[in-house]
């Protein structure tokens, strides 16, 4: 099972669109992960237009778009638990490995936003990933997401920038 795992779209405050690579990623993988601040409705219906199946969470700049602050996922025997980690910079592991731990053990995988920064880290035993901004949304200096592949519970990441 392909996973497009995005986040920080910020559309249209701060981006245009997602660009087109992107947008083809996503709209060939079989889930789409998205860990808030899409920062418009439409945006969000637009990812809901092109994912098969979105699992999605609110960012700190998706106040009306009406998603839950967490959500969990178990995708190819691996479980994802997705939260934005709004914040301060500091103690972000740490929040966002808090909030994998409350939803599931260890073993759970954290996708998480907000910072814009690609993140592929192990933190207090949780592996945490952050894609980074999908659309290069300041203050990114690039679009990244990335992809994973998920089969029998093994995990495969791959990071995809522009």
């Amino acid at each position: 099972m392909e996973v497009a795992l995005v986040s920080d779209s910020h559309v249209p405050s701060r981006a245009h669109e997602v660009p087109p690579s992107f947008r083809e990623r996503i709209e060939v993988a079989d889930r789409v992960v998205h860990a808030g601040d899409f920062d418009s409705k439409s945006a969000l219906a637009d990812f809901r237009h092109m994912a098969s199946d979105l699992t999605a969470v609110a960012g700190n700049m998706d106040p009306q778009v009406g998603l839950p602050e967490r959500a969990t996922v178990e995708l190819g025997g691996v479980t994802f638990v997705v939260t934005h980690g709004t914040g301060s910079p500091r103690g972000y592991e740490d929040r966002v490995a808090a909030a994998v731990l409350t939803e599931a053990d260890a073993d759970a995988v954290g996708v998480s936003g907000h910072t814009h920064e690609v993140l592929d880290t192990v933190h207090e035993g949780v592996r945490l990933l952050n894609p980074g901004s999908v659309t290069g949304a300041a203050p990114a200096d690039r679009a990244t997401m990335m992809t994973a592949t998920v089969a029998d519970g093994t995990l495969d990441v791959a990071l995809h920038e522009l």
